[in-house]
């Protein structure tokens, strides 16, 4: 094997491995704080901002190493995928709080969620479990989110004669989760659940 193409070898390889390390990425996304590995606002801007950012980020560290171009690959795709994954987060959530807001028997909601019979409630919540955030209190809504297992959020009320959740962000119902993969943070059960 020559060196230029024992070259090409280890720079395909390390960024094979890149990639591999960035496709994660995209199956975390979900309804948290907007960070690296996932956000609040649904979309693909973060998935597609982290293969982007490692592919050129791969290419810029294999250019810069001088020594070790495969390590240089390795971390620079690392780099370019997390610094892509934020900035395509940002610009979800961005355009998630372009969508509008409308009010609905006394809930802010987002524009693409849907309006249900509602018990209200203020209370911090968990997820038990990885689970989907839906437009509207049944399966057969739209996946709108998604959160992760152990994450907390403000429940805003409940829906369906408490089988549902709203779940809400700065006072705005952003979608739904069954109230069967949640609990209160307290662990207190109420009148209409948990």
């Amino acid at each position: 094997m020559t060196y230029a193409s024992s070259r090409i070898a280890k720079v395909g390889l390390a960024l094979s491995v890149a990639a591999a390390m960035t496709a994660a990425v995209p199956a975390t996304a979900s309804a948290q704080n907007a960070g690296v590995f996932r956000c609040d606002s649904p979309g693909s801007k973060q998935e597609s901002g982290a293969v982007i950012g490692a592919l050129l980020g791969g290419l810029l560290g294999n250019q810069a190493a001088r020594n070790e171009r495969t390590a240089g690959t390795v971390v620079g795709a690392g780099l370019g995928a997390a610094a892509g994954s934020y900035i395509g987060c940002k610009s979800q959530t961005k355009d998630d709080s372009n969508r509008g807001v409308y009010a609905r028997d006394g809930q802010r909601l987002a524009n693409y969620v849907l309006p249900a019979r509602y018990e209200r409630t203020n209370a911090r919540m968990t997820a038990v479990t990885n689970v989907s955030l839906r437009a509207g209190p049944s399966t057969s809504t739209a996946r709108v989110g998604s959160l992760q297992r152990g994450q907390t959020f403000q429940a805003a009320a409940y829906a369906n004669d408490g089988q549902w959740v709203l779940v809400s962000r700065d006072g705005v119902g952003i979608g739904y989760v069954h109230a069967g993969y949640v609990r209160p943070v307290n662990g207190y059960r109420t009148a209409a659940g948990w």
